[in-house]
């Protein structure tokens, strides 16, 4: 099994590249892992607690159910991955059956950042892009797909969002085996990471 870790900044272009390539590849050849779904359980707290959460911390993510479903999917064995939900800031009472598969692309702000997920990952990929260029694709889609307002989604980026990725994000870069600027295009990226997996799967 092929494990792809994309890692970055919020709003630096993870998940699209992510989808681009499972839409190249025949995608029932590749899952994909969000860690968005790893957020920890906050369905003990109030609503109002729960959006005072720091979501862009690495203690915000349930590393250890993380790291058991990676070494399932590793084992052959399909996972029950939970549904985060970014209206109520908790994790949903359904889950999603995820099987085994040739790629797993692992993506999320911490994709780097913990060593046995890095052990696990046999391509580490960083994607950069400008801070006002993220800000602003985070606003844009917090109000269109996540029913946000724009004070809060500012308070949260001056706050949470941009110190975290200063102190714990942005230094797992160093662990990259291809840094990707995503400002304009990323074409050849995609490209590259296509023909990786392409490779991987006619050779498994």
């Amino acid at each position: 099994m092929l494990i792809i870790a994309i890692a970055g900044g919020t709003a630096s272009g993870k998940t699209t590249i992510a989808k681009n390539i499972i839409e190249i590849l025949n995608s029932n050849k590749v899952s994909l892992i969000s860690m968005d779904s790893y957020y920890v359980d906050l369905s003990h707290l109030s609503f109002e607690e729960r959006k005072k959460f720091n979501f862009d911390h690495p203690n915000s993510i349930d590393w250890d159910l993380l790291y058991t479903h990676l070494d399932s999917l590793i084992s052959g064995k399909p996972i029950k991955k939970p549904i985060y939900s970014f209206t109520e800031y908790t994790r949903k009472e359904k889950f999603e059956l995820v099987y085994p598969n040739s790629v797993v692309i692992l993506e999320g702000l911490f994709a780097l950042y913990d060593e046995r997920i890095r052990k696990m990952s046999k391509i580490k990929i960083f994607v950069e892009a400008p801070d006002d260029i993220r800000l602003i694709r985070r606003i844009y889609r917090d109000i269109k797909e996540r029913g946000r307002d724009i004070d809060d989604i500012i308070e949260q980026y001056v706050n949470f969002v941009r110190p975290m990725y200063v102190e714990f994000i942005e230094p797992t870069k160093k662990y990259a085996d291809i840094i990707i600027q995503n400002e304009k295009n990323f074409k050849a990226a995609i490209e590259l990471l296509t023909a990786l997996a392409e490779r991987h799967i006619i050779w498994t």
